[in-house]
């Protein structure tokens, strides 16, 4: 069984991007086949995090979680045209083969399709000098495709929820193969990101 590690990096408990990374996990869980390490960066403590205090003990934790893992799903808010600071102070934390073997996905939210390619252009630089053995196609929600009802849940449009699932789907594929083939390395190139409109 992997074990995967999924880390949402808004600063806000209630934004479409911490929905996401729970929809998330509810998939990979219910494939059955992955152990799943959810962390939420904004409960990290703000001095140790910006400090970049590995010694803290919550930092270590999180670092912890990252040698654990051998995927690892990213799940960011798209602020002017790029993703979240919360995130990039969390991979400033890690060392330079911090993502060394593990298979990446990264998913983003925005509210216009504008935003689109900040997960090529701006994210995928930063995950691939971490050294990961594979960054799979990235996938990004519009905001509007994630709608909060009077009791506080997230829906997701249908096809929204499908075009994650077949994000989630393709990553766990490509982790099932190489957590098979230990020795099957990669160069961390990924495919263009997708995205979807959706009719709802």
């Amino acid at each position: 069984m992997a074990t995967v590690l999924t880390i949402s990096a808004s600063p806000s408990a209630t934004s479409k991007s911490a929905a996401t990374r729970r929809l998330v996990d509810e998939q990979l869980t219910a494939s059955g086949i992955h152990s799943v390490l959810a962390l939420d960066a904004r409960d990290l403590p703000p001095a140790a995090l910006l400090g970049a205090d590995t010694s803290h003990p919550a930092i270590a934790e999180a670092l912890q979680m990252f040698e654990q893992a051998q995927g690892v799903v990213v799940v960011t808010p798209v602020y002017k045209a790029s993703y979240s600071g919360l995130l990039k102070t969390l991979l400033d934390l890690l060392p330079q083969s911090g993502l060394s073997g593990k298979v990446v996905l990264p998913l983003a939210t925005g509210g216009s399709t504008a935003h689109v390619l900040a997960i090529d252009y701006a994210l995928r630089p930063v995950l691939t000098s971490l050294g990961p053995a594979h960054v799979v196609q990235g996938y990004f929600l519009l905001d509007s495709d994630i709608t909060r009802t009077q009791d506080g849940r997230s829906v997701f449009a249908d096809e929204t929820r499908s075009s994650l699932a077949r994000a989630v789907s393709r990553f766990a594929d490509a982790l099932t193969l190489h957590h098979g083939d230990r020795d099957g390395g990669g160069n961390g190139e990924q495919a263009p990101p997708e995205y979807v409109l959706s009719a709802a």
